[in-house]
């Protein structure tokens, strides 16, 4: 009997051991670079003060920060908006679950070569998001500066294949959205990502030719975990560190290059 306490004691306190281990595992966010990594290590560093270990991992894609949450690698992403996490659940069948807002970012229409629409020529090249749901996005941006129509009803999930009028005979070359910074001077037009330009001190953010508007929340990151881990109490603590620092706020729009028409804090609204 004191021999089978003895053992049920040691189990004991081997289970309480790695309970105590798991619970001092760093939180792991993803992040893609700019403004949202910037943002979140700056939580981090709050987060350390409040006694809260954060690790950040970096990804320079849009598909890796989910599969990596997907495997249990991270605890949370921060990289996507609604309308991105919906089409992923949908296609890669994720348990996922968004817990916190974050920011909603404006997108452009940038070029090297013109200084408005006017002057693009018939056959110009245009550079779009390659994931079709920021390529959706792109479109309507293009569709609201008068450079294409698209069929009827698509709204964010529209592809090159809804355009239903494009009077320049448009070219369109898809791009990965993070690396859309990087083609700007090979092509006519681009879609970018003002906190990506800042990030590769490219060009000026605020030179777009057009800007999506701010008001539509579907588009605002969110911060993501498994249905499983969704009431981690260290993830809901961080994403409401990330959500009342002022220095989150301070970075936020240090990666926005200081101009507040590029994007707004969602969850203020």
């Amino acid at each position: 009997m004191k021999l089978q306490q003895k053992k049920l004691g040691a189990l004991a306190l081997v289970g309480l051991l790695l309970a105590q281990g798991a619970l001092a595992a760093a939180l792991k966010i993803g992040v893609t670079p700019g403004a949202y990594a910037d943002s979140v290590q700056v939580a981090a560093q709050e987060a350390k003060k409040q006694g809260l270990d954060v690790e950040v991992v970096e990804f320079s894609d849009w598909t890796t920060p989910n599969v990596a949450l997907a495997s249990k690698d991270l605890d949370a992403n921060y990289f996507q908006h609604q309308a991105f996490l919906d089409n992923v659940i949908k296609t890669q069948g994720y348990h996922f679950k968004p817990v916190g807002l974050g920011i909603l970012a404006n997108i452009g229409l940038y070029s090297s070569r013109i200084k408005q629409f006017s002057e693009l020529k018939t056959g110009a090249k245009v550079a779009i998001a390659s994931d079709p749901i920021n390529q959706g996005r792109g479109l309507l941006l293009l569709q609201k500066a008068g450079l294409v129509k698209l069929r009827d009803g698509v709204g964010a999930r529209g592809k090159l294949s809804d355009i239903v009028s494009n009077p320049r005979k448009l070219e369109f070359v898809e791009v990965e959205g993070p690396q859309l910074v990087r083609v700007v001077n090979d092509v006519d037009l681009a879609q970018g990502y003002p906190h990506f330009i800042v990030a590769a001190h490219a060009f000026d953010p605020g030179s777009a030719l057009i800007f999506s508007g701010k008001d539509d929340e579907q588009y605002a990151l969110r911060f993501v975990a498994r249905e499983d881990n969704a009431r981690d109490p260290r993830l809901l603590k961080f994403v409401q560190i990330y959500q009342n620092s002022p220095a989150v706020k301070a970075q936020i729009r240090k990666s926005y290059a200081n101009n507040d028409k590029l994007y707004s804090l969602a969850w203020q609204k």
